[in-house]
């Protein structure tokens, strides 16, 4: 959620899993091609703009290899419940993010 590693294809492709999906707020579905190409123009990307505030995070090991991430980010004064799948296939990559949903949470929601 750093800026400057949003907004580096280098570090896009260091963290993304090759399988990389996402199913966006809009119900919009990404693949790893079209978020590391987005990546630096999306919100969050600039150095001198608003930043992800992660909280309340949560890992749990599926299998060997496979971890369920849970957190809620605030954004420029909106918040989201977040949910990815981070994979690790070998010591030379290290983990990756395979899958990622973000739901945006309504201002009335606790």
């Amino acid at each position: 959620m750093d800026p400057a590693v949003r907004s580096s294809r280098t570090e896009a492709v260091r963290l993304l899993d090759p399988e990389f999906t996402e199913v966006g707020a809009s119900g919009r579905r990404y693949t790893y091609e079209d978020t590391v190409e987005g990546l630096p123009d999306k919100p969050g990307s600039a150095a001198d703009g608003p930043v992800y505030e992660p909280s309340e995070i949560t890992g749990v090991l599926l299998a060997p290899g496979l971890v369920h991430l849970t957190y809620e980010t605030r954004f420029d004064g909106h918040r989201a419940r977040r949910s990815s799948l981070w994979r690790k296939r070998d010591e030379e990559t290290g983990w990756r993010m395979y899958y990622h949903q973000g739901t945006p949470v309504p201002p009335d929601v606790d």
